[in-house]
């Protein structure tokens, strides 16, 4: 992957970005998502946000050498420390757990102003950033399961709206996605099929283990999302 050719994973988010839109790229790594997209002409201008060093600095070198440090701006900060509000159109977050992506989205609640559309890449708890998005006024609009190197990728996309627009049964569609519902194909099969088999196996040593609240609520949350998804499979 380099700033002319990203992953497959990457490329999907991409296709989300509104042309001539301001992004702001959170974990962005070593910049290769904002200098693609300015490159290409989508994104007029971008802030590429890192909270560690080592990326920061790559992010910074990779700007300076492909010649858009005129266009892209890297910044180190944790979250959305990195922009002001109504300084960017679109937020990208992509490649963090859905439960950090949440807890940058509520702690930076007041920089969101002024962004329309919100580009989310959970790499797990996709569910927690769904229910996020319902509670904060902010409408699913999109989303696409992508499966690269044997690994399953909900892109989620959210602008503001009326949150529950997508939704008909929240239980199941926080976890399972009201847009992947519609639209079940082979790789949505293939993730949850997956997914239920390591629940499954997950119960089977729940059996086995001491009884206490924190393993018996295990083992009712294990009970109902085994039973959203098997029927859903069936």
């Amino acid at each position: 992957m380099n700033i002319e050719k990203l992953s497959k994973r990457l490329e999907t988010v991409t296709s989300f970005i509104h042309n001539g839109t301001r992004i702001a790229d959170i974990g962005s790594d070593h910049a290769y998502l904002p200098c693609y997209t300015v490159k290409k002409g989508i994104a007029q201008f971008a802030i590429a946000g890192e909270v560690v060093d080592g990326p920061y600095q790559s992010a910074l070198q990779q700007v300076a050498a492909a010649g858009l440090s005129d266009r892209i701006d890297v910044r180190k900060g944790n979250g959305l420390e990195v922009i002001v509000p109504n300084e960017v159109d679109c937020i990208i977050i992509a490649g963090m757990g859905g439960a950090l992506i949440s807890d940058i989205l509520e702690r930076g609640k007041k920089k969101l102003a002024g962004v329309k559309r919100l580009i989310l890449q959970p790499n797990i708890g996709t569910d927690n950033v769904r229910r996020w998005l319902y509670d904060h006024n902010w409408q699913l609009v999109d989303e696409q399961l992508v499966e690269e190197d044997g690994k399953f990728y909900e892109i989620l996309v959210a602008d503001v709206g009326d949150p529950s627009i997508p939704y008909k049964d929240l239980k199941k569609e926080f976890l399972l996605g009201p847009f992947l519902l519609q639209h079940k194909n082979e790789t949505f099969f293939k993730k949850w099929q997956l997914e239920l088999n390591q629940w499954k196996r997950i119960m089977s040593e729940l059996d086995k283990a001491e009884d206490n609240d924190k393993t018996n609520a295990k083992r009712v949350e294990m009970t109902e999302k085994i039973k959203i998804v098997m029927e859903v499979l069936e």
